[in-house]
């Protein structure tokens, strides 16, 4: 279609999206400068040590001087910092939280760790959209085990004891009471997940299971250095082995079912693990209830990771489900009760990303 033949309206429409595509580039652009500022551990040091000249950066940060003050200078044009007379490059206390505290719930550094990981792949990917097959998970990297780690890092040491669990009365007291709660924790990643549990209920031993082995070698290790590996363990292990029948108390699985190519079978062995009268409990996407176009903040986010992760991951086994990140709460029903559930409950948990579900 020619200039000549749109509307009004369209010009604006078009003209829009020019701007919108325009700025998302530039933010593209920024959200590397900052993958390397936090890979580079330049935000660190600034942090640390500045206000800084590039040379004292590339000194104190092992980088090269002429990189250093092309990167100061992008992220001053950029406003995360800022510059003096003397181009002396500081990094404002509000930013060093949301760039440098890996323990604040606002520090935001992991995320363009998940974008870098994903564009790495992208061959792969494209591969995928042709074929209909998937990319597996351990092709994505260390970018994007950090990405998910420590961006849900802060709310499971930080809100999974004070908020989340205390908001569900039934699963907070069976984690305080006597005998000791056995928690099973089904996809753990690299540990967090378990962790916070065991740091939030210092009666409690949680086992927590997943089939990546670099995730499982990185949980035992962050066991370790947090000082609960005498109540925390983590094995490579699928969570349908028979051995585990009625073991555990408590099962959890946190943002997994959606990636999984068989989330049926899933929910299966969750509820073979669990004892009689147990606590099944599902935490994952706080996506709309329903499809709306277009979609708020929230929707955008959830699906912007979903066809160029979540989707291909559980699309590497033949006949998957193909769920993606986008896994609304009527098709988590209809998976439970596929699995065998008669029930399933949204709880009263106030979360900005995720949506708890208990399954009985």
């Amino acid at each position: 279609m020619s200039t000549a033949a749109l509307s009004e309206e369209d010009v604006a429409a078009r003209n829009a999206l020019v701007g919108r595509l325009f700025t998302s580039t530039i933010g593209a652009l920024e959200l590397l400068h900052v993958y390397l500022g936090h890979r580079l551990g330049l935000y660190r040091v600034l942090a640390q040590l500045g206000p800084l000249t590039s040379l004292q950066l590339a000194e104190k940060a092992g980088i090269s001087e002429r990189y250093a003050r092309e990167w100061l200078e992008e992220q001053a044009v950029a406003g995360i910092l800022t510059v003096d007379s003397e181009r002396r490059f500081g990094l404002p206390a509000a930013h060093a939280e949301v760039l440098t505290d890996a323990d604040s719930t606002n520090f935001l550094a992991p995320l363009p760790l998940g974008i870098v990981s994903v564009a790495s792949i992208m061959p792969q990917l494209m591969e995928a959209f042709r074929t209909g097959g998937g990319v597996p998970y351990e092709a994505y990297g260390a970018d994007m085990r950090s990405n998910i780690a420590d961006g849900n890092r802060t709310g499971f040491l930080n809100l999974l004891g004070t908020q989340w669990f205390p908001a569900v009365p039934e699963l907070d007291a069976r984690l305080c009471s006597e005998p000791p709660a056995r928690v099973a924790d089904i996809g753990c990643g690299t540990g967090w997940s378990s962790i916070g549990i065991a740091k939030a209920y210092p009666k409690v031993k949680v086992h927590g299971l997943d089939i990546d082995a670099a995730s499982i070698e990185q949980a035992s290790r962050n066991a370790v250095t947090t000082g609960l590996a005498d109540r925390v363990s983590f094995e490579l292990r699928d969570a349908a082995d028979p051995s585990l029948t009625g073991a555990f108390d408590v099962v959890t699985a946190f943002e997994t079912i959606h990636d999984m190519a068989n989330p049926v079978g899933a929910l299966r062995a969750m509820r073979g693990l669990v004892r009689e009268g147990g606590f099944v409990l599902i935490v994952d996407e706080r996506v709309a209830e329903e499809f709306t176009a277009p979609g708020d903040e929230l929707e955008r986010f959830m699906y912007g990771w979903s066809a160029v992760h979540c989707l291909p991951v559980g699309m590497v086994e033949p006949g998957s489900a193909g769920t993606g990140t986008v896994m609304r709460p009527s098709r988590l029903r209809q998976y439970a009760r596929d699995a065998g559930f008669t029930d399933v409950e949204v709880l009263p948990v106030n979360a900005d990303f995720w949506r708890f579900y208990r399954l009985v």
